[in-house]
C-alpha cells in the first residue's frame, strides 16, 4: 500500500473508530441510569442525588435512579460503581468522605481518585463551629481561650471516626494547639441531640444538617470553616480569621467508573452545570445550607485529589483509625 494511501486509510480507521463513541454520546441514555448512593436515604447525599437525578430525567428523557448502598462509610456504594460497567449508566454521588476514606481505610479494593472518573462538582457547603445557644461562651476567640485553659475537659461531638465533623475538629485542634475530647456518634443526629442536650459542649457540624438549630435559635455558631463567609449567615465571622490558614468544607460531586467514555462524562458535566445556575436549584442547595459547585470535570479531578492529599495528612497525624 502506498504511503499516501496508507494514511488515508488509517485516517478512515481512526474516524470510524470513533463513531460509535460520539453516536454513543448523542443517544445516551437509552435506558434506566443508577445514582449509587452510599448513605440511608433522607440523609444530605441521598436528597442531593434526588434532586441532581430529577434535573437529568428531566433534561435527558430517562429515568436516574436513586440507589442507597449503605456501609463502611460509603465504600461499598463507591466499590460496587468501581466495578460496574464503564457505560454510564451507573454513576456516584461522591463526596469529602471519599476523600478522607482513601487514607482511613488501609485495605480497600480500590483507590478512589483513580478509579473513579470524575465527572461535575454540584454543591459545597461550609462546617460550623456550633455550641449550645445556653453556653457562656459567645466567639471563636473565647472558645479558643478557654479550651486552652482547660486542656481535656471540652468534650467535641462528631456523627462518627474519621467523619468531616472529626477531622475538621482534629485539623483544628492541630492548628491552635487545644485539646479536646473527642466522643464519636454514629451519625450527626445523636451527636447534635446531645449538643443540643447540654452532653457535648462543641461540634464541627456540616452545615446541612445544623443550619436549622441554628435558624431556630438552638445553637450558636462561633464560625464557619470556609475560606469566605457563608452568604446564609453572613455576619458570622470564619474560623480562618481567628485561625490563619484553617479551612474545612464539605462537598459533593457525581463520579463514573474510569474508562467510561469521554463523550458520556461530558455530556453529564454539561447537564450538571446548567442544573447549578438555575435559580430553582441554587434555592433547593441554600435550603440545604450549600453552595453550587460548578466547574469542569478535570476541575472536580483536581479537588478530589488536592482534599486527599490535605486530609491524608490529618488522619495520618491525629492517628485516626476506622471504627
Amino acid at each position: 500500500m502506498k504511503f499516501s494511501h496508507r494514511r488515508q486509510f488509517l485516517h478512515l480507521a481512526v474516524g470510524a473508530a470513533a463513531l460509535p463513541a460520539i453516536a454513543l454520546a448523542q443517544t445516551y441514555p437509552t435506558r434506566p441510569v443508577r445514582i449509587i448512593v452510599g448513605f440511608a436515604a433522607g440523609g444530605g447525599t441521598d436528597v442531593l442525588a434526588r434532586v441532581i437525578g430529577q434535573w437529568l430525567s428531566e433534561r435527558l428523557g430517562q429515568p436516574f435512579l436513586v440507589e442507597n448502598r449503605t456501609g463502611a462509610g460509603g465504600n461499598i456504594a463507591t466499590e460496587a460503581v468501581i466495578k460496574a460497567r464503564a457505560d454510564g449508566y451507573t454513576i456516584l454521588m461522591c463526596g469529602m468522605t471519599n476523600a478522607i476514606n482513601e487514607t482511613l481505610y488501609d485495605k480497600l479494593n480500590f483507590t478512589f481518585h483513580r478509579d473513579i472518573a470524575p465527572v461535575a462538582g454540584v454543591m459545597r457547603a461550609p462546617q460550623v463551629i456550633d455550641v449550645n445557644s445556653s453556653s457562656a461562651i459567645k466567639t471563636l476567640r473565647e472558645f479558643i481561650a478557654y479550651a486552652k485553659a482547660n486542656p481535656g475537659k471540652l468534650i467535641m461531638g462528631s456523627g462518627g471516626v474519621g467523619t468531616p465533623q472529626h477531622v475538621a475538629g482534629e485539623l483544628f485542634q492541630m492548628m491552635t494547639g487545644v485539646n479536646m475530647v473527642h466522643v464519636p456518634y454514629r451519625g450527626g443526629a445523636p451527636a447534635i441531640a446531645d449538643l443540643l442536650g447540654g452532653h457535648v459542649q462543641v461540634m464541627f457540624d456540616v452545615m446541612p444538617e445544623a443550619i436549622g438549630y441554628i435558624r431556630a435559635g438552638s445553637l450558636r455558631p462561633l464560625a464557619v470553616t470556609t475560606a469566605t463567609r457563608f452568604p446564609a449567615l453572613p455576619d458570622i465571622p470564619t474560623a480562618g480569621e481567628f485561625v490563619p490558614g484553617y479551612e474545612a468544607s464539605i462537598w459533593w460531586g457525581v463520579g463514573v467508573p474510569k474508562n467510561t467514555p469521554i463523550e458520556i462524562v461530558e455530556k453529564l458535566n454539561k447537564e450538571i452545570n446548567a442544573a447549578l445556575v438555575d435559580p430553582k436549584i441554587n434555592v433547593r442547595l441554600a435550603d440545604l445550607g450549600a453552595t453550587a459547585l460548578p466547574g469542569s470535570s478535570a476541575d472536580f479531578g483536581k479537588l478530589i485529589a488536592d482534599e486527599t492529599a490535605k486530609w491524608a495528612k490529618v488522619i495520618r497525624a491525629a492517628n485516626i483509625k476506622p471504627e
